[in-house]
């Protein structure tokens, strides 16, 4: 039962991830691709951490988690420099 939830969430997550590179070569300006990629690409780690945290000890899923979490808090991070640098520092209201 362990590998069949790993196999679909691993599976999702990957479909996921594709999602987010198809939006980053569609969407036509920089604040849009972003949002695709970040919200897209943290789901998909997410789902990927989630499948393959049974088949490991605690110690490695915990390492997994951490990983994901500090993905989480790095990619928020980088998105809000980022965007407040293309959109030349201007605050959106």
């Amino acid at each position: 039962m362990t590998d069949f939830f790993t196999i679909i969430a691993v599976s999702a997550g990957a479909v996921l991830f594709l999602a987010g590179t198809l939006g980053l070569l569609r969407f036509p300006d920089t604040l849009t691709r972003l949002h695709a990629l970040t919200k897209v690409d943290n789901l998909g780690l997410g789902l990927v951490v989630l499948g393959l945290m049974p088949q490991l000890g605690w110690l490695s899923a915990a390492k997994l988690l951490a990983v994901w979490l500090l993905v989480q808090l790095s990619g928020a991070i980088v998105t809000q420099i980022l965007g407040r640098s293309v959109s030349g520092g201007e605050e959106s209201r």
